[in-house]
């Protein structure tokens, strides 16, 4: 198994675990957050594809799917065209709503397309390649993908705990 294939497979995860978090979600019970401050799985789903999207579009030189397709005109959440949510506070978190899971998941395997294409053409010399040096120290291309895989698979695993509280509350 070749290195590019372990991470088509881990994305591939991703991708499988955010349409099982927001299938047959009503648009109220993507925007339901369990507790006052807490995140709602429309949040933490568009969170978790936004990173992806900035993250492998920086490294990769291409442009984000968020911009390029549309996405952000679809999502018309009136924040900044760079936002990503890192950092948001409860106001912010709010101002993400969406009318329908197909949205969330649409812009995720817009997103995972563009991935999976640049993955697809790596090789394993090329995960030692420095893509920041704001750290000490900097960030090869290999922990910059883990590192996406790790934040993906944290609010997957967030949002599908969310859907299971709000799936119990409606009960």
């Amino acid at each position: 198994m070749d290195v590019k294939d372990v991470l088509i497979d881990a994305f591939g995860r991703i991708k499988e675990e955010v349409h099982a978090a927001v299938e047959g979600l009503t648009a109220e019970d993507l925007r339901a957050r369990p507790a006052p401050g807490a995140n709602s799985v429309a949040w933490l789903v568009w969170h978790l594809t936004r990173i992806q999207d900035d993250h492998v579009a920086d490294v990769a030189g291409l442009d984000q799917v968020w911009l390029s397709q549309g996405w952000e005109k679809r999502f018309g959440l009136g924040l900044p065209r760079h936002d990503t949510g890192y950092g948001h506070g409860a106001a912010q978190v709010e101002r993400v709503r969406v009318d329908s899971a197909g949205l969330l998941s649409g812009y995720y395997d817009a997103v995972h397309d563009q991935t999976l294409g640049y993955v697809r053409g790596l090789t394993g010399a090329q995960l030692g390649r420095v893509v920041d040096e704001r750290w000490d120290p900097p960030v090869s291309l290999g922990v910059r993908l883990v590192s996406v895989l790790a934040d993906d698979l944290q609010h997957v695993g967030q949002a599908a705990y969310v859907r299971g509280l709000v799936q119990r509350a409606d009960a």
